[in-house]
């Protein structure tokens, strides 16, 4: 039996699928919410409910289960975001909880440059819940992902939302400069599925990123193109923007934005091109392969739709779900 967290997330949803079509028992933990769980049509899947805090919980969950996927994670567009608490903290919860169980395999999906010294709260946390797993004793892999693109995703989907929020004129931080490095959706869970047929990935640390770099203003270009969305490019100081950012909240409280954002912008995230090849045996696709997603979409609509559910989130604390796949 494999457990996957944030199983009704972006990433989750795929590997839970990917997973069932080569033939695997799936349990998913799904956080209490008042919200339907967004789980994979047509896939066979248990549901367990329980935080990552929730020790009695992550017990009755574990129960059979021999494999984690750990891709449980703060959303981007949390305002509120509570790093410590899912990132860290939720992460030791549940390690414990696996050895209790006799859990053989550990997966951990986490970021690039996540480190327990780094200055930003999200790459903070992913590097302590890294230090937490390697002291565990469980065979455990971590995959640093740079940012994943797809149909749904939380960032360039995201981001054309964000567009829409803005008319005219679109802020970049900085000059846009910053260098990424996307990764498709589908490649990254071949990865995650292969660690689970590799026993040689055990105890191992590896850097995926996609095949190309882009800066940050290239691909905001080519989100403006692919979702029709004409807008002037506005190079602005990250110390601006966060407090444009802060006003927008304070405005419009349910503004699908986050400083999560700007901490993650502020230094290029990319790595070598060669470890998916290398040890996956995989050519990524290109992100000027796979945006097709971006077009015919109504992303006013799609704006509306997003803030009212974070609306409705803040009228409900209970419903609000950081806990979804990492992106």
């Amino acid at each position: 039996m494999i457990l996957v967290t944030g199983g009704a997330g972006f990433i989750g949803q795929r590997l839970i699928a990917r997973l069932s079509e080569e033939g695997a028992s799936i349990r998913t933990l799904l956080r209490p919410s008042n919200e339907t769980p967004r789980l994979p049509r047509g896939v066979s899947v248990q549901a367990a409910i329980s935080s990552l805090t929730d020790t009695r919980g992550l017990r009755a969950a574990l129960v059979g289960v021999d494999t984690v996927f750990h891709l449980a994670a703060v959303g981007w567009n949390d305002p509120a975001a509570d790093f410590r608490t899912t990132e860290s903290d939720g992460t030791r919860s549940l390690l414990d909880a696996a050895e209790d169980a006799g859990v053989k395999r550990f997966i951990f999906l986490s970021h690039l440059d996540a480190d327990r010294a780094a200055a930003y709260p999200m790459l903070k946390a992913k590097g302590i819940a890294e230090e937490f797993i390697r002291q565990s004793r469980m065979d455990y892999t971590i995959l640093r992902s740079s940012l994943v693109f797809g149909p749904g995703d939380h960032f360039t989907s995201g981001l054309a939302r964000l567009i829409a929020f803005f008319p005219r004129v679109f802020p970049l931080p900085a000059d846009g400069e910053t260098v990424l490095q996307p990764l498709w959706v589908e490649d990254l869970v071949t990865c995650l599925s292969w660690c689970l047929q590799d026993q040689s990935t055990a105890g191992q640390t590896y850097e995926l990123g996609g095949p190309e770099h882009l800066t940050l203003r290239q691909i905001t270009e080519i989100v403006l193109q692919k979702t029709g969305q004409p807008r002037q490019l506005v190079p602005m100081r990250p110390s601006h923007l966060r407090v444009l950012l802060r006003l927008a909240h304070v405005l419009w409280p349910q503004m699908p934005a986050s400083s999560y954002w700007l901490d993650y912008l502020a230094a290029d995230r990319i790595t070598s091109f060669d470890t998916i090849p290398r040890v996956f045996h995989l050519l990524p696709a290109r992100f000027s392969q796979k945006n097709a997603y971006l077009a015919g979409v109504d992303w006013k609509a799609e704006l509306k739709k997003e803030m009212e559910a974070l609306r409705l989130r803040m009228l409900l604390p209970n419903s609000s779900d950081s806990e979804v796949a990492a992106d």
